[in-house]
């Protein structure tokens, strides 16, 4: 090898694509001033010198220096060289460390040093414990990529909140952390995605991680597998080699974002000429009171509130007020003072629509052009026409054309309802080759203006029809619908699966069970009942499941609260998929702890991908050397 490895070096101008061998050799440390693990330094600057040129990739994401910095230090390359310069003061009796990661590359092959942190110490003696475990999404165990890990040696719940961490690590795109240089004591270890990089939760909006946890970093030597592998498929052997194990090692901070409560006026907007919209940051039971400035309010708006409360539409009924290009109100809501407490606020607003009356005028009389001239090429130029253009009609959003049997039609309005007659909607079913009135209801959907339900005793197999007279919905505006008539078809039995859960593991008769797609997105809930949890007429396909512990009883997952000692409410997954086949009956055993809670989320449904390791170039030589031996034989 080593002769053709000369031969492609005499060669490499004689048209090699690449050029000749690429260097393969990661950068090498020479020395570092102050020395690696220097004790009683006073310097601020480290400079660490390599054999070769070297660049750093990355630096403000990557390299992290603890204990944590409030001036941010200076990091360059410089030739053969990296400088650091701390801009803080250094602290007494401290370890520091700078974890560079894989930021140190070569700097003509991108070659990687590898995962590497320097040390010093402005005390007698370098402390050398390390921590590591994972940070996860709360809410769906996702790993978290960039987020700080930080110890306290100070165990009150309040350090969080009122002091800097102490020593600090960030989180690799695995979720992992590892923090070093830590000295014998007890800790307590919390997350955080500081937006204002004080090293200290002080924002509301701060995504973080607390537990009550008290650990006591230890070290002890331990074995582990070192594999070497024939080629992809086969081991050549397996040994178990001796190292440092430092403990503890599996840390699992679940991270969330506390709900805002503080209640404060977001937006308004008229981005319609008929609509105001009204965006709180928090909901209330209390809607806004708009009073009319240049125009009489009585009786002038519908107000729509979504099931949040946090945001309200107020549609306005009047013609004459959509035609005004200008609304000036003046609105008193609830708003959160600087003490926590909802206090009256009054504000005047001025509300104007997106395009003005003139130019709304002005489109419509293009539209109306347009449909007199489709007019005139259908029918002739010399006849006579009606030149009155028809009224636009109410579109309702009509529901699916196949359902399971246990489904509910739904229609949806465009805009509130002045009327509707019930009495003009039909539903026949067939039986027998022939149609016959099928028993249904019409209601509302709960909490929404807009929507309505046709709930009826579906057969499984049965074929639907849903007919609707003109005018059966009529808007605040007086459109009205037309006529409608859609074919429902109710799936067969046969064409459906079934799963049915055994529940273990947790406090089961609080457990809400989530159906998941691939996209890692719920398509249907089953709460736990006698340690069960079922799903009915489930399509064929590949579904993941996750599990919440329904603490409150309300149904959806909560978020945590850090100044009342709330956790967010503990999420599992499933660590398999579960697949579903026609006719089948899939029963199964799922113990929520049997794995740990960083491995429980499927590969296949996990978003944040682990980065591609930074490879040296030895591979690329490999195929290199083979094409050329291969040109050689021919």
């Amino acid at each position: 090898m080593a002769f053709v490895a000369s031969a492609l070096y005499s060669c490499a101008n004689m048209g090699s694509p690449q050029g000749g061998l690429y260097d393969e050799d990661p950068p090498q440390i020479l020395y570092a001033t102050p020395a690696e693990k220097a004790t009683n330094v006073n310097s601020n600057k480290v400079s660490i010198f390599f054999n070769e040129y070297v660049k750093i990739e990355n630096a403000t994401e990557k390299v992290i220096v603890s204990p944590p910095q409030l001036e941010v230090p200076e990091i360059k390359d410089q030739g053969k060289k990296i400088v650091v310069e701390l801009l803080d003061t250094l602290k007494p009796g401290m370890t520091y460390t700078i974890d560079f990661s894989d930021a140190i590359v070569d700097f003509t092959e991108g070659n990687p040093l590898g995962n590497y942190t320097y040390s010093f110490s402005t005390g007698d003696k370098i402390d050398t414990l390390e921590v590591s475990g994972n940070v996860l999404d709360a809410r769906n165990l996702e790993p978290i990529k960039g987020m700080l890990v930080g110890l306290y040696d100070d165990l009150s719940d309040t350090a969080f909140s009122t002091k800097p961490m102490l020593r600090v690590a960030r989180t690799d795109s695995r979720g992992h952390f590892v923090i070093r240089g830590i000295a014998p004591g007890q800790y307590r270890a919390y997350a955080l995605q500081d937006m204002d990089n004080d090293y200290t939760f002080s924002q509301k909006g701060e995504m973080m991680a607390f537990n009550h946890d008290v650990f006591s970093p230890s070290c002890g030597p331990a074995l582990r597998p070192d594999t070497t592998w024939l080629d992809s498929l086969h081991i050549e052997s397996i040994k178990m080699v001796p190292y440092t194990r430092f403990v503890p090692d599996n840390i699992v901070l679940m991270a969330f974002t506390e709900e805002q409560t503080d209640r404060h006026l977001i937006k308004t907007d008229r981005a319609e000429p008929n609509i105001i919209n009204v965006y709180f940051s928090y909901g209330n039971e209390n809607e806004p009171i708009i009073r009319g400035l240049n125009f009489d309010d009585t009786d002038a708006f519908v107000v729509e509130m979504n099931e949040k409360k946090d945001s309200i539409s107020y549609w306005i009924t009047d013609t004459a007020l959509v035609n005004t290009d200008t609304l000036s109100v003046e609105m008193q809501y609830l708003e959160t003072d600087t003490l926590g407490n909802l206090v009256n606020k009054i504000d005047t607003i001025d509300l104007v629509p997106k395009f003005s009356h003139e130019k709304r005028m002005k489109l419509e009389q293009e539209e109306y052009n347009k449909w007199l001239k489709q007019q005139k090429k259908r029918l002739g130029k010399d006849e006579e026409l009606d030149s009155i253009m028809p009224a636009k009609a109410l579109e309702p959003k009509y529901g699916l054309s196949q359902m399971r049997p246990d489904g509910i039609y739904e229609i949806s309005m465009p805009t509130p309802l002045a009327k509707l007659d019930t009495a003009a909607i039909h539903l026949y079913t067939m039986v027998d080759s022939s149609w016959y009135r099928a028993p249904f209801v019409f209601q509302p959907k709960p909490k929404r203006m807009r929507e309505y339900q046709v709930i009826s005793e579906w057969r499984e197999g049965g074929e639907y029809s849903l007919e609707i007279d003109s005018a059966a919905f009529v808007d605040i505006y007086g459109k009205a619908s037309k006529p409608f008539k859609g074919g429902i078809k109710i799936g067969k039995a046969d064409d459906y699966s079934s799963l049915l859960i055994t529940v273990s593991g947790a406090n089961a008769e609080n457990i809400i069970v989530e159906l998941l797609n691939s996209n890692d997105n719920a398509i249907d809930t089953a709460r736990v009942v006698g340690g069960n949890a079922e799903f009915f007429y489930l399509k064929p396909g590949e579904y993941y499941l996750r599990a919440f512990e329904d603490n409150n009883g309300n149904g959806i997952w909560d978020t945590g609260k850090f100044s009342d000692d709330i956790q967010p409410e503990r999420v599992y997954y499933y660590n398999k998929s579960v697949e579903c086949k026609e006719k089948w009956d899939v029963t199964m055993k799922w113990d929520l702890a049997a794995v740990p809670t960083a491995s429980q989320k499927p590969a296949k449904i996990t978003k944040q991908k682990a980065d591609k390791e930074k490879k040296n170039l030895k591979s690329r030589n490999k195929e290199y050397i083979e094409k050329y031996l291969n040109n050689k034989k021919k």
